[in-house]
């Protein structure tokens, strides 16, 4: 198992293999076949190719839960449009620091795959990423002056420079006609609209991830085997008992480093595998479904993915957001999400997932997470009491001659929302993705959802320095991750002429805006020679 030794050296002393019957030996074993996984087995590769990995996925086929374009909202979330990423503060003001924070990943995340098409393991971007513009649109006079306060906070970073911002309903028009024909003449409206928004099958980059881990010698991917024990190994690592899922005898697998990255599935993971920082754990699931549009005619007429407001109360999972998408190839408009419940913590789990995750330890903060977001409980409620005409009705606030026959009703992925216990709160929802490891960085999990796969080349960088601080900070590992992120470590909003050439960089590679970072940079110059009457304008 090559290197891997060295990290334990550098934290203890040096530990063997437990002299036991196992059926092999690995240096990482990733539990889950979704982007999360696929993402740090990618990473990991690059970084030490000696090392050995294995891949357990409980499914016959990766990307088919979370991953799948069908199961999630396909957004390259950058917070060009998702109205809850910019909170309005007590003094009317408007908090970007977490929009620019998301979009500052996204950039990420675009790096790591113009490198992957470079390095020949992604193939054909337009397969699994297309431009797709991103707006934002509300209506009635306490939204649009939200919005129009929102776009003066963001016009002046360089991440979100280009996006306009509108109360014309002709210009709107331009932008998305479906929206606005039928409207109420009489009601405000204002949306903006951001050119450099895309649209991602998540589904396929994870196909084409693990294909091309397959292929080489030291990684084995294994599917339909579901892990049934976790344990820690006295001799260092972890043994990890896995069955096939249809039946069948079980099997060791014994790993120095251990990713729980099965989505909703990896709360019970964690659990299993007896850490003490599991404890402060509990999750609730909440499932969505989406209507889907495939007639031509209408999906012709709207090529943008546009998010709306949610009501007041609701949780952000609720916002509403009608989106063209691109599945496996297929054009296509979605519009929701419709909240549905059930106690399994993914679509093709069990209905025991909720109840064999409560224990006596994270059962209180859950009860206090269900008193102090009471209208979470209210939102759940009112989901599940929808009809089909309800569904269309919202729909028709979006797409107001929207035809009953045009649209049917896709029950999508499962999404666990963590409930953390705070010493001081009690629980606490906690709406993002948490990683969680164990005091060694043997084993890591990532619990939670949004803002999910769009984040995962981030996330999976941030857990490196979880799992392998020392390597991380080593002058080897930092090279590479410059070669692969050439951002990695710096803030692309503080630095214009980097954002410029990496924009231009990572839109060619991904067969996007075919611009040069001269040009983006001479765009840049005049965009903020603009914002003054941009403001103006928008006054």
């Amino acid at each position: 198992m090559h290197n891997f030794r060295a990290v334990a050296v550098q934290k203890g002393p040096a530990m063997e293999f437990r002299k036991r019957r196992a059926a092999r030996q690995v240096d990482v074993l990733l539990v889950g076949g979704g982007i999360m996984s696929a993402t740090l087995g990618v990473l990991l590769q690059e970084l030490e190719p000696d090392w050995s990995i294995e891949v357990a996925e409980r499914l016959e086929d990766v990307a088919a839960e979370s991953s799948n374009g069908w199961n999630n909202a396909g957004t390259g979330h950058s917070a060009l449009c998702e109205l809850n990423y910019t909170p309005q503060r007590p003094d009317g003001s408007v908090d970007i620091s977490k929009a620019v924070a998301i979009n500052e990943q996204f950039q990420v995340s675009r790096q790591f795959w113009a490198h992957q098409v470079r390095a020949g393991v992604l193939n054909r971007p337009e397969s699994f990423i297309s431009a797709a513009p991103h707006m934002s649109f509300v209506q009635g006079e306490a939204d649009v002056d939200f919005l129009r306060r929102r776009y003066r906070a963001l016009v002046g970073n360089p991440l979100f420079a280009g996006m306009r911002f509108s109360t014309d309903r002709a210009q709107i028009a331009e932008w998305a006609p479906l929206m606005v024909e039928g409207l109420d003449p009489a009601r405000p409206v204002a949306a903006t609209w951001a050119p450099q928004g895309t649209d991602v099958d998540f589904g396929e980059i994870t196909r084409q991830f693990v294909a091309a881990l397959a292929a080489r010698p030291n990684v084995s991917v294994r599917t339909g085997r579901t892990v049934t024990g976790i344990r820690r190994n006295p001799a260092g690592g972890w043994r990890v008992t896995t069955a096939a899922t249809r039946g069948g005898a079980p099997e060791v697998i014994e790993a120095r480093f251990v990713f729980l990255g099965a989505g909703g599935g990896a709360l019970p993971l964690l659990q299993m595998s007896g850490i003490p920082e599991a404890r402060r754990y509990a999750g609730f699931p909440v499932g969505g479904s989406f209507l889907v549009c495939e007639t031509p005619e209408v999906v012709r007429r709207h090529g943008v993915k546009v998010y709306g407001k949610a009501a007041a109360g609701s949780p952000p999972m609720s916002v509403p957001h009608l989106d063209r998408r691109c599945i496996g190839g297929r054009d296509m408009l979605l519009f929701g999400p419709f909240a549905t419940f059930s106690t399994k913590f993914l679509k093709e789990g069990s209905l025991w997932d909720l109840p064999s995750s409560i224990t006596g330890r994270n059962l209180m903060p859950m009860l206090q997470v269900g008193v102090h977001n009471f209208a979470l409980v209210e939102y759940l409620a009112g989901q599940l009491l929808l009809t089909a005409k309800d569904r269309m009705a919202a729909l028709r606030a979006y797409y107001p001659e929207a035809e009953d026959a045009d649209w049917r009703l896709w029950q999508a992925g499962q999404r666990v929302q963590v409930i953390r216990k705070d010493p001081g709160r009690g629980g606490e929802l906690k709406l993002g993705t948490e990683i969680v490891t164990d005091a060694g960085g043997s084993i890591a999990a990532l619990l939670g959802a949004s803002p999910g796969a769009s984040t995962a080349a981030p996330i999976m960088l941030e857990l490196l320095g979880r799992a392998f601080p020392e390597r991380l900070a080593g002058d080897a590992w930092q090279a590479r991750l410059r070669e692969i992120v050439p951002s990695y470590g710096r803030s692309l909003g503080e630095a214009p002429d980097l954002l410029a050439a990496e924009w231009a960089e990572t839109s060619s590679a991904l067969g996007l805006l075919e611009i040069g970072a001269e040009e983006i940079l001479s765009r840049m110059d005049r965009f903020r020679a603009s914002v003054a009457a941009e403001l103006d304008t928008a006054a």
